[in-house]
């Protein structure tokens, strides 16, 4: 199956995989598409399967990237998802050459990718980084793991900048959000069902949006899409955390 990379061109034509028939999220849907023409700029790639589904790989250069991290000439996974149907089919392995085959041809020194210990929503599967050739190069708590791949073995490998290494939010009262219009279903599940849930348990909530890299960048963990924290205990990366906060609310 074809490969085909978005542009400033094409984007209003093109799907981005992700809330393509949910029409709550039609809102961030289109922040996201404005998010992704303005850091086409920066050398943003977004690269899908040419099919109506969630298999697409997005990657941007370390000195352009929203994450809290160090290091120079290497690309940055931000989102890798294969889903459904199109799983199990070889569609991750022809993505992520497509982004070590984009790295070598700008002569970057290799690629990275935030993960974590175990496979997370929202986060790229360690298991098939791992079998892919990746290797953790910094961790952070309290789950994050760094996984790297060099392409040139003398490059000084990224780490993850030392104050996002906190796992913990200054934020101790009530619950704390962070997100960002990288993903279109942050928008709707951060400003609307968690304010709900908030208001309903007469919690407070304070919620940062994560607007721009120097915001990305003074995150307290590797992580820009969607976190939320309760006391400063980091709650859940999930969209949906009711389930999640029932545990630790009375």
């Amino acid at each position: 199956m074809e490969i085909l990379k978005l542009t400033e061109k094409n984007i209003q034509d093109e799907h981005i995989c992700c809330a393509i028939s949910d029409k709550k999220c039609k809102n961030g849907y289109e922040k996201k598409k404005a998010w992704l023409k303005k850091e086409f700029k920066n050398g943003y790639t977004f690269q899908k399967v040419a099919v109506r589904g969630k298999v697409f790989i997005e990657y941007v250069p370390i000195e352009h990237s929203w994450l809290p991290l160090v290091g120079k000439n290497f690309m940055v996974i931000n989102c890798f998802w294969v889903s459904g149907k199109f799983k199990g089919h070889g569609n991750g392995k022809k993505l992520l050459q497509q982004c070590l085959k984009d790295a070598k041809e700008n002569g970057i020194d290799g690629v990275i990718a935030i993960s974590s210990d175990k496979k997370r929503p929202f986060m790229s599967d360690p298991k098939f980084l791992k079998y892919q050739g990746f290797e953790i190069i910094d961790e952070a708590p309290p789950f994050f793991k760094l996984w790297g791949y060099k392409l040139h073995p003398n490059a000084t490998l990224p780490s993850i900048k030392k104050s996002a290494k906190l796992g913990t939010c200054p934020d101790k009262e009530g619950i704390t959000a962070y997100y960002s219009n990288t993903c279109p279903f942050t928008d709707y599940y951060t400003n609307q069902l968690l304010r709900e849930y908030a208001k309903k348990k007469k919690i407070p909530l304070t919620i940062h949006h994560i607007a721009t890299q120097e915001d990305g960048q003074k995150m307290p963990i590797p992580w820009i899409i969607n976190s939320v924290f309760y006391k400063g205990e980091l709650v859940s990366l999930e969209m949906k955390v009711e389930r999640h906060l029932e545990k630790l609310i009375p």
